[in-house]
């Protein structure tokens, strides 16, 4: 609320990516609907496919990082702005490129696993493979951030980091998307379906139209506020200090204590 300015990095980061894919997946498209096409024109299509995911992953971490830097600084008190952001990413391009490269091949990897599986039993396996992968590499963009390590580092780092404070991800992820879900995402999305029960008519248009600009401010804000979260969250677990508005009492309730080895209490 203080600083309206970090939603502009999730519009951004959809723009640019919705424009670098188009330009690959259009082509890839038309090759693999063509029956006519030899196997070097599919080949062609799915390398084209490939690509364009690679390129989505990259642009959506870019604008993450530029949006966990400026973040920090924000929960800091200090006034940011996107340009500022932009340039912090920019200094992370090699680690960017290469956590975009292993994000890209774990997705593809799920999404490989799910078309062999057809089914019930597929769409679970993929499911539980995307949910441990988001919740291991969830603290990942600010490793990258304010560590700048490559990318296997940075899987090591995020999920050493989860491993000890396992509960502030889970719970706190929880919360964050649950809540824009339910007042923003959850009320759009009925809005449209009862849009286009009623279309062509006016009152038919003006829902769809509602409930589409409520589905894209409420991602929006989910993308906004999970980012802001996990830099918060990476400063408690990383370097023990509660940053922004948050004290340690309240990152402490989002995190749930597990007992170590001694008996001591790790966070």
């Amino acid at each position: 609320m203080s600083d309206k300015s970090l939603a502009a990095f999730p519009v951004l980061g959809a723009i640019s990516a919705t424009a670098l894919t188009a330009a690959f997946v259009i082509p890839g498209l038309f090759l693999a609907a063509d029956d006519s096409a030899s196997t070097g024109m599919l080949v062609l299509a799915i390398v084209l496919f490939v690509i364009a995911a690679y390129l989505a992953a990259f642009v959506g971490i870019f604008f993450s990082v530029a949006l966990a830097a400026c973040a920090n600084r924000s929960l800091q008190g200090e006034d940011t702005t996107v340009r500022e952001g932009i340039a912090a990413a920019r200094h992370r391009i090699p680690q960017i490129a290469g956590w975009a490269a292993v994000t890209t091949t774990v997705n593809l990897i799920i999404r490989a696993i799910e078309a062999r599986f057809q089914g019930v039993g597929g769409s679970i396996v993929a499911a539980l493979g995307g949910l441990a992968w988001a919740l291991v590499t969830f603290l990942a963009v600010p490793v990258i951030t304010f560590e700048g390590t490559g990318p296997w580092q940075t899987l090591k780092r995020s999920s050493g980091l989860f491993r000890q404070r396992w509960g502030q991800q889970v719970v706190g992820l929880g919360v964050t998307t649950g809540v824009v879900a339910l007042f923003g995402i959850l009320p759009g999305i009925v809005a449209v379906f009862f849009g286009i029960a009623l279309l062509p008519g006016a009152a038919g248009i003006a829902l769809v139209t509602i409930g589409a600009l409520a589905i894209l401010v409420g991602s929006i804000l989910s993308a906004t506020l999970s980012q802001v979260l996990a830099v918060a969250l990476y400063r408690f677990a990383a370097d023990g200090v509660a940053v922004g508005p948050f004290t340690e009492e309240q990152l402490n309730s989002v995190v749930r204590p597990r007992r170590g080895r001694r008996g001591e209490a790790t966070i």
